[in-house]
């Protein structure tokens, strides 16, 4: 059994992905823009609306895959996002402020604002790149695990990425290169049951992902991702497993995104792609089912979590402002950074 400060520390980070997201919804409002279907995207005015710019991604609904596989990490671990990231970064230690000035594209961002919702890269925390090509970071994270191999460290690289990314040639690739060289790397797929708009079982020729791993000789182990405790604790066999020098492991964890696949909807309303699917999925939010189960444990009171979530939403608050305050970049800053 986990202690009670690492316990109620994962629940804040759950609660700090929600609400930074909800608060996104707020920020990313294209109603005025497709009133002027006919102009171009970077005619819409970011600056003086204050909104975020390009696609955005919400993480809603997953927030016990990426709290309970960063529990497991050290600092030094190495993780690659894909383009719903801001739950992953999040989870492995970023703080809300120049989270949200990146998204804003500010220069007080993790990457001076040029790298948005889809693209956040924070070396000193071990986020080798969030990437909106699907499966992009598979090599990455295996890249990652053989420089920690060779450099005879015990440092682990975890690869965050959807159900579409095992249908890619990198997935291949990369877990028989890993189960070959017996790389410390951890694959997580994120199986949220749809793409953009495509269901998973009109996209895969069998439900459980993780049987995949059988070809590559590495364990396969599917985990129920709205309950954080059951990804941590299949995480940290699998870290283990890393660390020892025995290799790779696939988690696939069944989840499911509350939100629409992405924040541009021409009404705005943002409905998910299938209502009533997401309506069952709510009823198992992971949020709740880690809420009820420290009560149930004494680890916390509800009273606790409401002082809990009051002082989220006011650091949410607070990297908002921050973040509007936060000027754009120069070119000749941009440059500098570069």
């Amino acid at each position: 059994m986990l202690d009670r400060a690492k316990l109620t520390r994962m629940l804040k980070l759950m609660y700090r992905i929600r609400y930074f997201e909800e608060n996104l919804k707020n920020l990313y409002n294209y109603t005025a823009y497709f009133k002027k279907s006919d102009i171009a995207a970077d005619d819409y005015d970011f600056q003086s609306t204050g909104v975020v710019g390009g696609a955005c991604h919400l993480y809603i609904g997953e927030e016990a895959v990426a709290v309970g596989v960063c529990a497991n990490l050290n600092d030094d671990d190495c993780i690659t996002s894909t383009h719903r990231g801001h739950g992953h970064a999040l989870a492995k230690g970023a703080e809300l402020k120049p989270m949200l000035a990146e998204l804003m594209g500010r220069k007080d961002g993790y990457c001076y604002g040029c790298g948005g919702s889809m693209h956040i890269f924070i070396k000193e925390l071990g986020l080798l790149g969030g990437n909106g090509i699907i499966g992009a970071g598979l090599p990455i994270a295996t890249g990652a695990a053989f420089s920690a191999k060779y450099r005879g460290t015990r440092q682990v690289a975890v690869c965050f990425f959807g159900d579409g990314g095992t249908n890619q040639g990198t997935f291949n690739e990369s877990l028989n290169m890993a189960a070959l060289w017996k790389l410390p790397v951890i694959y997580v797929v994120e199986n949220n049951l749809m793409a953009a708009s495509t269901p998973a079982e009109i996209a895969h020729s069998a439900p459980d992902l993780a049987r995949r791993a059988d070809g590559y000789g590495i364990p396969g182990k599917i985990v129920d991702g709205q309950d954080v405790m059951a990804v941590y604790d299949a995480a940290a066999e699998a870290v283990g497993r890393a660390r020892r020098g025995d290799g790779p492991t696939l988690l696939e964890c069944k989840t499911f995104r509350f939100e629409a696949h992405c924040g541009v909807t021409r009404d705005n309303k943002r409905q998910h792609e299938n209502p009533a699917l997401r309506d069952q999925w709510a009823k198992r939010d992971p949020i709740t089912l880690f809420e009820q189960r420290l009560v149930r444990d004494g680890i916390m009171t509800s009273a606790d979590q409401s002082a809990m979530k009051a002082a989220t939403i006011a650091e949410v608050q607070e990297a908002e402002a921050f973040a509007k305050a936060s000027p754009f970049p120069t070119m000749e800053q941009v440059e500098a950074r570069l």
